[in-house]
């Protein structure tokens, strides 16, 4: 209880919530009548139950993955305090509040509930608390401890406008470089890092710069061209004989795959294969990679399918659609957000590369390369797995030629990548050469897509392929 003003007299009796002092003359001098005086031997803070509040989506429990915390340590307001997952993405929690954790209310890998209190913060009481907050107790707290806790860190120079903007994005003002007056961050800045997080597309920087082809000497070195034969090993994973059934909840990914595949049983799937002879590309895709590595990208071929389907839906448009529930609108996407199926040990998880009818190729590739480590990682943002329009799912990198794929509503059309093989093929004299050879199985929404569609689209595709530089003409 802190005492602000008290005026001299033979006793005086302060009372506030709980806490009663008494003074009594003999332990107040004063050289005046009036003087005032303060003491601050105890100090009383506020701890309030930081809620877990709503992270959009229709998301109404997630699972706690990893605290960044612990009881005990301080935390100031945006400092990340632990990292949640829901059946849609990955999301890092923050603090509304500056103080101390006092109390963790989950353990690793339980479900944490919307509105349930989340973890106890211990509060300076003169600062106040938010009303949506409840306040559980108030300890008492000597002032050389309460001196001694302070707050670490660098406290980062931003408007309350701009910290809210981060938040609501998820985003570290710490990782953010600010280019106002004594580096404040500015509202400029966290939109061009989250611009650069997205995969949007942002003025060219001097590092995007063309480099020219290192030397024959120095260039690096081929693979051997006869590669021994792979041979299938066994994941490697601890066989256990309870001898009992176990049950076990079916959360995270798992859960948004059991929702999105139910609402895809409703829709009619037409389905259309091709064969595609890739050896041009093969060939200009070892000619790239030197110059990609050169930048700190890895060139797969999943850049160039992604590029070929857009500029395929540029000029098939009903595949980049959307259909209502009632079956009555069909909504055309402007951006082409084409997602890419991965298979990580949180189970299936899709991506998706924004605005591809706008990026180049190395662009492409540079998305891929930051969207394939946070989903290693498992550390997918809701942004990421969210907005898709069309989708590619390149099983081929696991095994198998031909494939099924099911629709990702509300999207319309998806295709599958079956693994590339050398086999023998006619060309137009009649002889024989050795070619690479991919299949691809579409499947499309046959309410609204017929299957001469769907095989227009497929052949548009599959030239931009087998010609490469075919596509140099459509570039943008």
């Amino acid at each position: 209880v802190r005492i602000h003003r008290v005026r001299s007299c033979s006793s005086i009796g302060f009372i506030k919530s709980k806490y009663v002092c008494v003074f009594d003359e003999s332990a107040l001098k004063f050289s005046h009548s009036q003087r005032l005086f303060r003491t601050s031997a105890v100090s009383c803070g506020q701890i309030v139950q930081f809620k877990l509040s709503d992270i959009g989506e229709g998301i109404t429990e997630v699972t706690v993955k990893e605290w960044y915390i612990k009881e005990g340590d301080s935390v100031s307001q945006f400092d990340s305090i632990c990292e949640v997952q829901s059946d849609k993405a990955s999301v890092t929690i923050t603090s509304r509040y500056d103080g101390i954790i006092r109390k963790l209310h989950y353990n690793l890998d339980e479900i944490a509930f919307v509105g349930k209190p989340l973890v106890d913060i211990e509060i300076d009481a003169s600062k106040g608390v938010a009303p949506e907050e409840d306040v559980v107790e108030t300890p008492p707290m000597s002032h050389e401890e309460h001196t001694h806790q302070e707050i670490k860190g660098h406290k980062t120079l931003a408007t309350p406008a701009v910290r809210r903007l981060a938040m609501e994005n998820n985003i570290k003002l710490s990782e953010v470089v600010g280019t106002g007056k004594d580096n404040r961050i500015l509202k400029e800045d966290i939109l061009n890092y989250l611009a650069k997080q997205t995969g949007a597309i942002l003025p060219p920087s001097p590092k995007a710069e063309i480099i020219p082809p290192l030397p024959k000497s120095e260039t690096v070195p081929a693979a051997p061209k006869d590669k021994a034969r792979k041979i299938p090993v066994p994941v490697s994973r601890p066989i256990v004989f309870s001898g009992k059934d176990k049950t076990e909840p079916v959360t995270g990914f798992q859960k948004a795959m059991v929702k999105t595949m139910s609402a895809a049983l409703k829709i009619p799937h037409f389905g259309y294969c091709e064969e595609i002879d890739l050896t041009q590309l093969v060939q200009l895709r070892e000619e790239l990679k030197p110059l990609a590595q050169l930048r700190g990208v890895k060139l797969s071929f999943m850049p160039f399918f992604i590029k070929a389907a857009s500029l395929g839906l540029l000029q098939y448009p009903i595949l980049n659609a959307s259909l209502d529930e009632s079956c009555q609108n069909v909504t055309y996407k402007a951006s082409h957000n084409i997602g890419v199926a991965m298979d990580t040990e949180q189970g299936l998880i899709v991506p998706n590369v924004k605005n591809v009818q706008v990026c180049s190729v190395f662009e492409i590739a540079s998305e891929l390369n930051r969207l394939q480590s946070l989903g290693s990682a498992g550390q997918l943002g809701t942004n990421d797995l969210t907005g898709g329009t069309f989708t590619l799912s390149n099983i081929g990198t696991i095994g198998g030629t031909y494939a099924k794929p099911v629709i990702l509503p509300p999207e319309v059309a998806i295709g599958a990548l079956g693994k590339i093989q050398v086999l023998p093929r006619f060309n137009g004299k009649g002889e024989v050469f050795k070619a690479q050879i991919m299949n691809v199985s579409w499947s499309a929404d046959h309410r609204i897509i017929d299957g001469a569609t769907m095989a227009r689209f497929s052949n548009l595709w599959k030239s931009y392929l087998e010609n490469p530089a075919s596509m140099l003409l459509d570039l943008k």
